[in-house]
């Protein structure tokens, strides 16, 4: 093999050769095969000022802002069903549903509907027998599908080729309304369910428990304090005929909206209405047995508590066992005149792990970080949270550090919370508003991205703002803003969850007390590690 190194070498030499004669023949100034140009006009000699000749002239996409080619455009059928769409350039479309559904609206059923509802998403329905044939129809589109169940809505969404946006939308229409549910189906969704609950019960990450706890305290019993992971207990208890029951009761024409990106809209209003509408779904038209709980959330506030041992990390990490605290106070509604401001607020306190890395873009000079995890070496993570829903929003900071220090995570918590209404930098504040602005349009770039915002924006007020429209709102937000809606936080009820070894733990009314005696303080705000 090495023996004829030199023989393919001289073969390389040959084809180089011919290769140089072929090019010296072609006349590049005409794009005719011809004999070479004198080396004076040869292409690489002409001139930067003019344009090479014989080329066709380039016709550019028209981006300007009020081209109503890429408004989002929206039909209303006269089921009630809305269809959303935006049209972009490109070979690849995203299209799905949201329904106004999810965990809050399951008081009259036994919480974790919406969990078996996502592990039972794209399965057997009544034009595809199973998952697996679903998957392979999507492939010949080069497509993909998921499910994403939140508190108040329930999505599904798919990605593949433009042109089978209508294979797209059939799928859609019958995991929506036309699933069958088989019993070997709901047998492996609990199946799985069981194993996702042991499986947290055995990870040291705590984010989505301590989601549904801090859910918990702040509204207790009611609405957004209903778990969005299925209790133990409730696994057996969620059947068929229950599945049934909400599906028919919350998968309604009026509480849905199919959005789509990268389609025409007349194409998707008919694909729509050929899947959605001319079929029926498979509980009937007949009128649900229980009515949908539409009542407002109920903010509480309180504490709720877990001692338990976290589990540590497989293998020699050598992390510390951690406790968990969740402080949080009531924030607003996305339709609230300050959420832009909440928004801001929420960035500028920013935070995230004691070894995350990265520049300023990834907030290094949040809050958070300056004023906790670069001056408290036991402080392990603290990031705050702005969660917003169709009528509230809690706001919330989680910081996890070794048990001995679970006293001093609330006085640091409770210290920096008091703090949000005292001086706004200018510096930051500016900071703050430029991550913002470009996290929103770097998002938007993503056709998935674009598709949610479109569908939640739709599903929640009936129309879409431009992006353009958050950006100049974002601009005008002041810092008499941030101190005004840090006030309006600060006089809430906190609510408060822990987890862990937690024996050092203050009582609530310790932590009230903590945030209203607290004065806000006019720290200078610099990157110090000796501090």
């Amino acid at each position: 093999m090495f023996g004829n190194v030199r023989t393919w070498g001289t073969i390389g030499k040959r084809q180089i050769a011919r290769c140089k004669s072929l090019l010296e023949s072609r006349d590049f100034s005409t794009g005719l095969q011809g004999p070479a140009p004198p080396s004076k006009s040869s292409f690489s000699q002409l001139p930067l000022s003019k344009a090479p000749p014989n080329l066709e002239k380039a016709i550019y996409a028209d981006c300007k802002s009020g081209d109503q080619k890429d408004r989002t455009q929206i039909t209303t059928l006269p089921n009630g069903l809305r269809v959303a769409s935006e049209n972009k350039f490109g070979q690849f479309c995203t299209i799905g549903v949201i329904i106004e559904s999810g965990s809050r609206f399951e008081v009259a059923y036994p919480s974790g509907v919406s969990h078996f509802l996502e592990k039972l998403a794209f399965n057997g329905s009544s034009e595809f027998s199973d998952k697996d044939k679903i998957l392979m129809t999507l492939e010949k589109h080069g497509g993909i599908c998921d499910c994403l169940g939140s508190r108040d809505t329930f999505i599904y969404a798919s990605s593949a080729d433009r042109r089978g946006y209508d294979t797209v939308v059939q799928i859609l229409g019958d995991t929506v309304l036309r699933p069958t549910l088989e019993s070997h189906e709901i047998l492996a969704a609990s199946q799985y369910i069981t194993f996702e609950l042991e499986n947290l019960m055995t990870r040291p990450e705590q984010e989505s428990i301590l989601v549904d706890m801090i859910h918990a305290a702040a509204y207790k019993d009611n609405t957004l304090g209903l778990p969005k992971i299925c209790p133990a207990e409730n696994v057996g208890k969620i059947t068929r005929d229950v599945i049934i029951s909400y599906l028919h009761s919350h998968y309604t024409p009026s509480r849905m909206v199919v959005a789509g990106v990268g389609i025409e809209h007349d194409k998707l209003v008919e694909s729509v209405q050929k899947h959605f509408v001319d079929k029926p779904p498979m509980w009937g038209t007949g009128t649900p047995k229980i009515k949908v709980d539409d009542s407002l959330a109920q903010y509480t506030g309180g504490l709720i508590k877990e001692e338990c041992k976290i589990p540590l990390h497989l293998g020699p990490s050598n992390l510390p066992e951690l406790a968990h605290v969740v402080i949080g106070l009531e924030g607003c509604s996305h339709t609230d005149p300050d959420f832009i401001a909440m928004c801001v607020l929420g960035v500028m306190m920013g935070g995230g792990g004691s070894f995350s890395a990265g520049g300023p873009g990834k907030g290094m000079y949040t809050r958070l970080y300056t004023n906790v995890l670069n001056r408290y070496h036991w402080m392990f993570s603290a990031t705050a949270y702005n969660q917003t829903y169709s009528d509230t929003g809690l706001f919330y900071i989680h910081a996890s550090a070794p048990p001995s220090n679970v006293s001093n995570i609330v006085d640091v918590l409770t210290n920096e919370m008091s703090a949000m209404a005292g001086d706004v930098d200018e510096e930051e504040l500016r900071r703050a508003k430029t991550q913002l602005q470009s996290m929103i349009l770097m998002n938007l770039e993503a056709r998935p991205v674009l598709f949610e915002d479109i569908a939640r924006q739709v599903i929640a007020t009936g129309k879409r703002k431009l992006p353009a429209e958050f950006i100049k709102e974002i601009e005008n937000i002041t810092a008499d803003d941030i101190r005004r809606i840090a006030v309006r936080l600060l006089r809430s009820q906190p609510s408060v969850a822990a987890r862990g070894d937690i024996r050092n733990m203050p009582s609530l009314h310790d932590i009230q007390a903590g945030l209203t005696d607290k004065q806000p303080t006019n720290r200078t705000r610099k990157l110090s590690l000796f501090s």
